[in-house]
C-alpha cells in the first residue's frame, strides 16, 4: 500500500495577527499542507527558515519595520536546500513585484486571491512551480513587450520618494545618492513616461502601477 505524501510544511510570515489566523484557518482545512510555524517580524522568518523543517515560506512585503519581505526572500533563498518562498501581500506595483521576484521568490499572490488559488499556489510553490497574479502576470508582460517604457528599480525607488514630496536633495540622501545622480535618474523617467515634470511622472506612474 502506497503511503500517502508528507505534507507541505508552511511558515507564515505577517507583522498582522490577524492576516496569519486568516491564512492559517483558509490552508489548516486543505489535505496535505501543515501551518507548522508563524512569524511576526521578516527576521523571525529568516532565522526559523533556516532552522529547517519548512516547505514552503508565505511572506509578506511590508512589515512594520526593519527588513522587508524582499529582503527575507533574499536571505531565505540563498541557503542550500532553502524553502520556496509565496509572497502574500496587497501590493502589486512594479516596485513591489520586481524587488521580490528578482530576490527568488517562486510565486507572488495578492491577499483577495480566492481561498483555492491560494492553496494551489502553495502546492506550486512547493515543487518549484511559479504562480503569479493576474494583475501582476500582466504587468510582467506588459514589461516584457514595452520594455522602453520600464522604469529600473532605481528609477522606481527615486519617483516613490519624489511622490513622497520629498526633495531631489532629500531623495539623495535616503538612498546615499548625489542630488546630480537624482536628477539624472528624473530626466530617465520623464524620457520613459512622456512627461516633462515630477507631478506628472508620479501621476503616470500610478496610473501605470509603476510605484505606490
Amino acid at each position: 500500500m502506497t503511503e500517502p505524501p508528507a505534507p507541505i510544511r508552511l511558515l507564515l510570515a505577517d507583522d498582522h495577527p490577524v492576516v496569519r489566523a486568516g491564512l492559517r484557518a483558509v490552508l489548516e482545512t486543505e489535505e496535505g499542507i501543515d501551518v507548522v510555524a508563524e512569524a511576526a517580524t521578516a527576521e523571525e522568518a529568516v532565522v526559523r527558515a533556516a532552522r529547517g523543517g519548512i516547505d514552503v515560506v508565505l511572506m509578506d512585503l511590508q512589515f512594520g519595520g526593519g527588513m522587508n519581505g524582499a529582503e527575507a526572500t533574499a536571505a531565505v533563498t540563498a541557503r542550500p536546500g532553502a524553502p520556496r518562498v509565496l509572497i502574500v501581500t496587497t501590493y502589486d506595483t512594479d516596485a513591489d513585484t520586481l524587488p521580490a521576484i528578482e530576490a527568488g521568490a517562486t510565486g507572488y499572490l495578492l491577499k483577495d486571491a480566492p481561498p483555492e488559488d491560494l492553496a494551489a499556489a502553495v502546492r506550486s510553490a512547493a515543487v518549484g512551480r511559479t504562480t503569479l497574479a493576474p494583475a501582476v502576470a500582466d504587468r510582467l508582460m506588459h514589461r516584457l513587450r514595452a520594455p522602453g517604457t520600464a522604469l529600473t528599480r532605481r528609477e522606481s525607488e527615486v519617483l516613490a520618494l519624489v511622490a513622497e514630496g520629498l526633495s531631489n536633495q532629500a531623495v539623495g540622501a535616503r538612498l546615499h545618492l548625489t542630488e546630480g545622480t537624482v536628477k539624472s535618474h528624473l530626466v530617465r523617467v520623464y524620457a520613459k513616461l512622456g512627461v516633462a515634470s515630477r507631478t506628472a511622472a508620479v501621476a503616470a506612474a500610478t496610473e501605470l502601477g509603476l510605484i505606490r
